[in-house]
């Protein structure tokens, strides 16, 4: 029988590995096998085949002696045919049975992965903006798909290579000291010997392979810089090309010369293995020979044949055994890594109580609101206003002030540290999640549109909108009159993330997609920033009605857009610096002044 898995490529452990060995401990290896529990009779099944295909597998070095000594020494070719069939038989159906092991065994680390995946994306759908934040997106991914994956992988090659390895060798190793102890004993002492240059070469081409990774990585790297359009723009406006061609140059070498070593030491490697591969075969003929010359032992021909042929079927399992304790640290960091991701808390949650009020308003009040992504630095200090229904409220303030980080509290992206943001009289964190965010509608400066249709885009925000809807949302947003334009309408494709739009396309089709939602309030988030003018003045034509009908909150830089507000808020450093009307706050010769003078009346003068 073939071993299974403890490839030489991946027989030895990198130095990051081993910094990162995860501890083995009897909690893990509970919750590691908490997932095949639903699948124990399927894993029952499975453990019986490979105990069968195991022992099948080493049924025809058997019958192969009685072949030689019955059949041929014999010359009884009635029991040879006999012994043939059988021979051909029990190779047959241990082939079958190792196919049904290989159906179920990939069938139970599917579902298993399957049963996986789903906990994570769902785990990962209820963590907290700040999460999203703060963690790489490169990593969250890598988590959901090759790490759970990798899963698999440990399930179909790693547990099954263990069982299958350790059956192959103690039947066999029954088997030959039934045939001969002597005999039996020598073979156990030359399967040592056997390892060594394994391993040896084993651990060469490994480091050979990582040799060639690491070349491999810079070569792709200077590829990356130099032929992306930056980067050859670079090259060229300093007349580099040769200084990079020079470089690739000598990359592209040493990877040459790590590859012919790596293929040498394979072939060096086959040389090695195939020599001490027939020293094994060769002691047993020569120990068995003397025995039946010297001793006159009952061992026949047959015999030393068997005893060969087990020999020889033991090397795989052996060797694959030898490397199993990399693959199962690997396969413990692999849990680790999934572990470590669904025990991470998450931090917005509904209540067990949590509350859907029969009726809204759409008010919404700060009080005392204290907030920060860390506690080295606090965001937002005794935060306090109120935005009563039908009202809007404009904050402006410098860069990093935290206007965001206020309108990030009210649907719960974040949760307030101190004091409390309450919707109608109720604490936001008492409210239905679903029930809250339905109730807010946010136009951010940074939108995001799914790889889809225009028309996919929209129902995104109400999945059982109709055609008329759609349309009546597209004209509030201004944007009907693109879409008209559209070959296919709203079933026009926007490219990934929209990129078939311009900046000003999206962020209106963004305005008609909340609209559509309709929501109680609606929250405009730098909506018309990084624009041209005339972006910026049909996305102004579209915002305008809603701040007059709709209870609103804006964090703008457009004068108009800070004029048609009931309230302004000027945020400094985390607190409410100012807050009053236009008029009142120009006078005041604080930071709204500072602001209108250099932002707001640079705007103004555009208009």
């Amino acid at each position: 029988m073939a071993p299974r898995g403890g490839s030489m490529r991946g027989g030895y452990l990198t130095e990051e590995e081993k910094a990162n060995m995860p501890k083995v401990t009897l909690p893990l290896l509970k919750r590691i096998f908490s997932y095949l529990a639903p699948y124990w009779k399927q894993m029952a099944v499975v453990l019986i085949c490979i105990i069968v295909s195991s022992a099948f597998g080493l049924l025809p070095s058997v019958l192969t002696g009685k072949i030689i000594d019955e059949g041929l020494i014999g010359q009884n070719m009635r029991m040879l045919v006999i012994l043939i069939i059988t021979s051909l038989g029990v190779t047959l159906g241990a082939n079958l049975i190792r196919v049904a092991e290989s159906y179920l065994n990939t069938w139970i680390a599917q579902h298993i992965t399957y049963d996986m995946r789903n906990k994570m994306y769902k785990h990962l759908q209820q963590m907290s903006q700040g999460f999203f934040t703060s963690n790489n997106q490169g990593d969250i991914i890598t988590r959901m798909t090759s790490d759970i994956s990798g899963v698999e992988r440990v399930i179909t090659s790693t547990f099954t290579s263990i069982l299958s390895n350790v059956i192959t060798l103690v039947v066999a190793m029954i088997i030959m000291f039934q045939e001969s102890w002597i005999l039996a004993l020598v073979g156990m002492l030359v399967i040592p010997l056997f390892t060594i240059p394994t391993r040896w070469a084993g651990k060469t081409r490994w480091t050979l392979t990582q040799e060639s990774q690491e070349c491999n990585d810079e070569i792709n790297g200077i590829l990356n810089e130099t032929l992306s359009v930056s980067g050859q723009l670079l090259v060229k406006l300093f007349g580099r090309e040769n200084y990079e061609y020079e470089k690739y140059q000598n990359a592209n070498q040493r990877m040459i010369r790590l590859n012919i070593k790596e293929s040498m030491a394979g072939r060096w490697f086959m040389v090695i293995i195939n020599t001490f591969s027939s020293v094994g075969p060769m002691l047993l003929y020569l120990v068995g020979g003397i025995l039946m010359m010297k001793y006159n032992s009952d061992l026949t021909v047959g015999d030393i044949t068997v005893l060969v042929t087990l020999l020889g079927r033991m090397y795989g399992p052996v060797n694959s055994l030898l490397n199993m304790q990399v693959e199962w640290i690997r396969s413990m960091a692999l849990f680790t890594r999934i572990f470590e991701y669904y025990d991470m808390p998450v931090e917005i949650k509904n209540a067990e109580d949590a509350i859907i009020p029969k009726s809204t308003q759409g008010n919404v009040e700060f009080k005392h609101v204290e907030f920060a992504y860390n506690e080295e630095r606090k965001i937002l200090k005794d935060i306090n206003f109120e935005l009563k229904s039908g009202n809007s409220i404009a904050i402006v303030g410098p860069s990093g002030s935290g206007k965001s980080t206020i309108v990030n509290l009210i649907p719960r992206l974040y949760d307030v540290l101190g004091g409390e943001v309450t919707f109608d009289g109720v604490d936001v964190r008492k409210l239905d999640l679903e029930y809250l965010r339905n109730q807010i509608g946010i136009v951010s400066q940074e939108t995001y549109l799914f790889n889809g249709t225009i028309r996919e885009n929209l129902l995104y925000a109400k999945p059982d909108a109709t055609e008329e809807e759609m349309i009546e949302a597209c004209k509030k947003a201004n944007i009907y009159e693109f879409v008209q334009k559209q070959e296919k309408g709203l079933d026009a494709m926007v490219g990934n993330r929209g990129l078939k739009l311009s900046g000003g396309e999206k962020q209106r089709l963004s305005i008609a997609r909340v609209l559509l939602k309709d929501p109680v309030l609606f929250i405009f988030d730098e909506a018309t920033a990084s624009l041209d003018s005339i972006s910026e003045s049909k996305i102004q034509e579209a915002i305008n009605p809603i701040i007059e009908s709709r209870t609103s909150i804006l964090i703008a830089h457009r004068l108009s857009t800070i004029l048609a507000a009931d309230e302004i808020l000027v945020i400094k450093d985390g607190v409410i610096a100012e807050r009053g009307v236009h008029e009142e706050l120009v006078k005041a010769g604080g930071t709204y002044t500072e602001l209108y003078e250099t932002q707001f009346g640079k705007a103004l003068e555009k208009q």
